[in-house]
């Protein structure tokens, strides 16, 4: 381990701490950044950031939301969530406040994670988020009740945090003991009605699971659901949320594992609206590649998922246990984020999830026609961190979140300019512009007559 401390030098470098995290936060060749931690330890209690939301604020501004952490090597999370602004389209960012969760490891309040925005027509934004109750399931910052505070003041001052009720679900505990584990991960949608629509994970107790002792993280079962907050626009409390559920319980979205069929990964949904107004969702899962299902009604029922192709009767997309976000460019075409490779399926124990880099891109396009209405191009790459990490050293293997990057992304289209907000290394929080250079020549197969 390479100890450094804010204002100091890095051991084996004798390079400034200050430097070590300018050169490194232009690694992957940002036009954007958005935040760079005070130090490489954790001691400026800020050193891991990561499921970076950002959004149009109701003022006209930038927004965002994100997980933010010690960062301390050797201490487990202690997650709150942070609310940060940009009056300049992303050039200069407000230097994020607490709204949730614990102020550091000395604080005993209870972990906050994952959050996400809804934005009402009258400008009141809410942010709801993972509650965790010092109780563990599978993964203690997974494992908690809804929160969910709100600001009328464009984001200068928030609510105290209220729980939002949530059903019980056939793979919560039995004993209704330890909340639920559930994630959602990408920024809502609207709806054809007017409300704020969005897919998660859900995470089956220990108790329910077809394995209910696994090698490592990526064989707990999983499934993806989909909520819908119908009453946002009316400013309620939180907790007078009115909340719509569908791809629920027995009818979730399931995709077997590749070595246990029976078993079920499927997480982190990412959805797009195609021209026919049907509803497009991507997951990740442990099979090696994507999948996807698709609804016809605006979300309340979905398809059986199925293998995510370039195209009709083409060859598998391919993505280890590692988010996949799908995006509509500014143009009406998509771009698929993804790693491009099965990640570690050989490893003992299993390391499906890594590695997570380089993260590469593909074009995608609406074939009405087709079986799989979305066709995509090959990939190329797009983002990459060389397998160093944060402090500028090679990282070892298994450094996961070390060398990760592209992973736990958000994006806004404002004015034409489309915009890839992104971890890097869960350390970085930063942005890339996708411009018409960046996706030339990623041609899309045609449907042939």
């Amino acid at each position: 381990m390479i100890a450094v401390v804010a204002g100091g030098t890095v051991r084996g470098q004798e390079l400034p701490v200050a430097e070590v995290l300018a050169r490194e936060a232009r690694r992957s060749r940002p036009d954007y950044v958005a935040y760079i931690p005070g130090s490489l330890d954790g001691s400026t209690n800020d050193g891991h950031n990561e499921h970076f939301l950002v959004f149009d604020g109701p003022d006209g501004s930038l927004m965002a939301v994100w997980t933010q952490s010690p960062g301390v090597p050797g201490r487990p999370p202690h997650n709150r969530i942070v609310f940060s602004r940009s009056g300049d389209e992303g050039v200069t960012w407000e230097r994020p406040r607490r709204i949730a969760g614990p102020a550091g490891l000395d604080d005993a309040t209870h972990m906050a994670s994952w959050g996400f925005p809804l934005v009402s027509r009258s400008g009141r934004i809410y942010v709801l988020f993972t509650q965790n109750d010092g109780s563990k399931g599978w993964i203690q910052m997974h494992t908690g009740r809804m929160g969910a505070v709100y600001s009328d003041d464009r984001g200068r001052t928030w609510s105290t945090p209220q729980l939002v009720e949530m059903p019980r679900s056939r793979y919560d505990d039995p004993e209704g003991k330890v909340p639920g584990e559930w994630i959602v991960w990408q920024t809502p949608m609207r709806d054809l009605r007017g409300g704020w629509f969005v897919g998660y994970t859900r995470w089956v107790t220990r108790a329910r699971a077809y394995l209910q002792k696994t090698e490592s993280w990526p064989q707990i079962e999983s499934v993806c659901e989909f909520m819908r907050f119908e009453n946002v626009d009316a400013d309620p409390q939180p907790r007078d949320l009115r909340i719509r559920y569908s791809a629920w319980g027995e009818k979730a979205l399931r995709v077997p594992h590749f070595r246990y069929p029976l078993m079920s990964v499927a997480q982190e949904p990412s959805i797009v609206r195609l021209p026919d107004k049907s509803l497009f969702c991507v997951m990740r899962t442990n099979s090696g590649y994507i999948w996807y299902s698709q609804s016809r009604d605006d979300g309340a029922n979905w398809g059986n998922p199925r293998p995510l192709l370039r195209q009709d009767a083409g060859a598998p997309i391919l993505q280890p246990v590692s988010c996949c976000p799908l995006y509509q460019l500014a143009d009406g075409r998509y771009l698929l984020i993804h790693h491009n490779q099965r990640g570690d399926i050989d490893a003992k124990p299993e390391a499906t999830h890594i590695p997570r880099h380089p993260a590469w891109i593909a074009v995608g396009e609406f074939r009405p026609k087709a079986d799989q209405p979305l066709w995509f191009s090959e990939s190329r790459v797009l983002l990459e961190t060389n397998g160093i990490g944060v402090n500028g050293k090679a990282a070892g293997p298994g450094a996961a979140a070390q060398t990760a990057i592209g992973v736990y992304t958000s994006f806004t289209t404002r004015g034409g300019r489309n915009v890839l907000w992104y971890p890097d290394r869960k350390f970085f929080l930063l942005g890339k512009r996708i411009t018409p250079e960046v996706v030339a020549g990623l041609r899309v197969p045609s449907l042939r007559p």
